[in-house]
């Protein structure tokens, strides 16, 4: 079946019928199928509808225009039908901050009135964006000052598309015709690790992801977007067949005792079952390798034996493996672990053949590093002795 006979998806032809009373519909995380779906039902003929996707997915996505009167290789009537049925919206700057180290948090509104965040990172020839993918989280990882946020809702694929608009927005990132090519991208990474697990939100994801992988628009490659997980092993194969992107997993630990504590997920899927998953991941999406994310809590998971069981754990998996100093948040129950101890963690998994790069904390003044975020409407602090309550772990406070 070719494009101009496929058949019109159902729910979006009954929203564009119904938009005089309905309001108008954003174009903003549409698949290209979605868009000519809406496209043909609020008028465009089929034949004309592979050609109008492509202007205006060019003109949304490359240019990054938002309004449709500058789309000027589209005729006046048409422009005017557009602006009448559709819109080009994109989540609210609540506030941006900018930390001393240059990282921008912006806290963002949505529909509904709720909020997320999304921080940007300026490193030396690349810029990453991390983005989130649900309100809140439901993982309740003990850790992570996110987890503390009740979920309220997924994120819908505009939603996560929308953050990524934002940031080249705030950044001047579009570029402008005439102007000679400009291959700096300033927004060259796009990781999903904000607020929210992804996989419990893999259709708008995936679409979302499409989009921003899309050659005519965004065009960042699968290898420039990493997907991170806490470990929903039924659909990570996958993600690996219908995202392909990098992937990263918050592993944390290299006991199920402790990580069930940590990552309340592995009582469902444990460690074992969650590395099997991962065995198979790089074959199946041809990625290079898979990256471990472990945060440094002091005398909870950084000794040196742990350091051993987690090389043995992951013998066979092309992977590196990212030590994360824990960043403190009020009320967490944990401590980041002393320099020496990371350092020597390092070292151990540097000798059995395993790239361990620490990460370098970024953005801590403004609440922006790894999980610090939360929203500002959901700041109710719990104290220290409270959340040690409810994972069941007390920590070292040496």
């Amino acid at each position: 079946m070719n494009e101009a006979t496929a058949p019109v998806t159902q729910d979006v032809v009954t929203i564009a019928r119904k938009l005089p009373e309905g309001g108008r519909v954003n174009l903003v995380g549409l698949t290209r199928d979605q868009l000519r779906d809406a496209l043909i039902a609020a008028g465009t003929p089929e034949k004309q509808a592979k050609m109008r996707v492509g202007q205006i997915w060019q003109w949304i996505y490359h240019w990054g225009v938002r309004d449709f009167a500058g789309m000027t290789n589209l005729a006046k009537d048409y422009r005017a039908m557009l602006a009448d049925k559709f819109e080009i919206a994109l989540p609210e700057v609540v506030t941006r901050q900018i930390s001393a180290d240059g990282t921008r948090k912006y806290l963002l509104r949505i529909a509904g009135g709720h909020e997320v965040e999304t921080v940007y990172i300026p490193e030396e020839n690349r810029g990453t964006l991390c983005i989130s993918s649900q309100v809140g989280c439901t993982l309740t990882c003990s850790f992570c000052h996110t987890g503390t946020q009740k979920l309220v809702r997924n994120l819908t694929a505009g939603e996560i598309v929308g953050q990524v608009l934002v940031a080249r927005d705030d950044l001047g990132e579009w570029p402008k015709p005439g102007d000679p090519k400009n291959e700096t991208r300033l927004v060259s990474n796009v990781v999903l690790m904000g607020m929210g697990e992804p996989l419990y939100n893999f259709d708008n994801v995936r679409d979302a992801m499409k989009i921003v992988m899309d050659g005519e628009g965004l065009t960042l490659s699968r290898r420039r977007i990493t997907l991170s997980t806490s470990g929903v092993v039924p659909e990570i194969a996958k993600t690996a067949q219908e995202i392909g992107c990098l992937l990263a997993v918050s592993f944390h630990a290299t006991t199920d005792d402790v990580r069930d504590r940590l990552v309340p997920i592995n009582k469902r899927w444990n460690i074992e079952t969650l590395l099997g998953a991962l065995r198979e991941y790089p074959r199946l999406s041809n990625s290079e390798r898979i990256t471990f994310e472990y945060v440094m809590l002091k005398g909870v998971n950084d000794s040196d034996e742990d350091a051993k069981r987690l090389v043995k754990l992951i013998r066979g998996i092309p992977a590196k493996i990212n030590l994360i100093p824990f960043n403190e948040w009020p009320g967490s129950p944990y401590q980041r672990s002393d320099w020496e101890r990371i350092e020597a963690f390092a070292d151990i998994i540097y000798k059995a053949g395993y790239a361990s790069p620490i990460r370098t904390p970024r953005g801590e003044d403004i609440m922006a590093a790894c999980g610090q975020l939360k929203s500002a409407t959901e700041r109710a602090r719990k104290s220290r002795a409270q959340i040690e309550a409810e994972t069941g772990m007390q920590t070292s406070s040496q």
